[in-house]
């Protein structure tokens, strides 16, 4: 098939792409070519702004595609432009939300998608704004001629990304066990997780191209192995050979030191994040998340030593002022002791 990707160098899209091109698809990019990754086999890319809605139509007036896949629409503005470019340019659209456009708390533990609703407070904007994009896609739904696929993938980690950790800390983590140093971890640590990689991750975008029985339907798209987020510092430990120290603070807390920077904890990350996949896997049979999360931090680890081994020295001072502050305060209770 045709299959134009909007976006295609980031750390989901990359995968998408390559799988793609393995599937015997022909791909086409659009982004705004800040850069271009070396694929393996034949990619045509396209520049523009999609932010500019007017031109980005323009340049798309006179082509026509079987699948678009929109990775870089975060509100329903950024939605409705897709739609009305390719209402009637394109056989089907897949759209990627976010497991974060799920109100909290949740009715049911695995997820289940048809037993929740979704993300109604504004305060969070990055989920509210994914919420609002689906309401409309649901709204149109029936109305368009462009059917429509929604993917909610939960916190996915892969080569190029940067939201690795509490801090979003990336290499840092490293660092920090190899040094000694204390890694803050929100709350308790055990708070239930399933751990998802790119490659995964990717397999169920390229398993609704084309696939009717994905029409205009909404799945999320996650790992299915039970962990707690201790996991994720306790395993790269494991792997580096380093038992790491890891602190323990509560998620409010956190957000009241830096809100932009842990208000995901608050609304996301503090409640379960695990997943039943049944729907996906009855309509996509390839979809299958089968990277381990020692596999999948042995990748990242890989990727760190060999190009993104750069320590964000202001998220090392945070931290450090973080865990003093823990240290301190666990004083201070000690003594309070009667």
């Amino acid at each position: 098939m045709n299959v134009l990707l909007l976006g295609g160098t980031g750390v989901i899209s990359r995968q998408i792409v390559s799988q793609l091109l393995l599937a015997g698809h022909e791909v086409v990019i659009f982004n705004r070519g800040s850069r271009k990754l070396p694929f393996a086999g034949d990619v045509e890319w396209i520049t523009g702004d999609k932010s500019d809605a007017q031109r980005f139509e323009a340049s798309m007036s006179k082509r026509t595609f079987d699948v678009v896949i929109d990775m870089i629409s975060f509100n329903e503005a950024d939605a409705r432009s897709t739609v009305n470019t390719f209402n009637h340019r394109a056989g089907q659209l897949i759209m990627c939300s976010s497991i974060a456009a799920y109100k909290r708390p949740y009715k049911t533990n695995p997820i289940k998608e048809d037993a929740e609703e979704l993300f109604d407070n504004p305060e969070f904007a990055y989920a509210y704004e994914k919420a609002e994009m689906e309401r409309y896609l649901q709204r149109i739904t029936g109305e368009q001629q462009l059917p429509v696929t929604i993917i909610r993938p939960s916190l996915t980690y892969g080569i190029g990304g940067s939201n690795l950790g509490v801090l979003r800390q990336n290499y840092n983590i490293v660092q920090r066990i190899r040094q000694g140093k204390p890694l803050v971890m929100f709350g308790d640590g055990t708070t239930p997780w399933a751990f998802t990689f790119a490659p995964d991750l990717a397999k169920a975008f390229v398993g609704a191209v084309g696939n009717t029985r994905t029409y205009n339907k909404a799945y999320h798209a996650t790992h299915e192995n039970v962990h707690i987020w201790n996991d994720l510092y306790v395993e790269f430990g494991s792997i580096i050979g380093i038992e790491p120290q890891i602190v323990h603070i509560p998620s409010e807390l956190l957000a009241k030191a830096n809100l932009g920077l842990f208000a995901h904890l608050v609304f996301e990350k503090s409640y379960s994040g695990l997943f039943d996949n049944s729907l996906i896997k009855s309509d996509i049979p390839g979809f299958e998340a089968t990277i381990s999360l020692n596999e999948g931090l042995r990748m990242m680890l890989d990727w760190y030593e060999s190009e993104a081994n750069t320590v964000d020295a202001d998220k090392d001072l945070l931290e450090d002022r973080l865990t003093e502050l823990y240290f301190e305060w666990s004083r201070q209770m000690e003594a309070f002791q009667v």
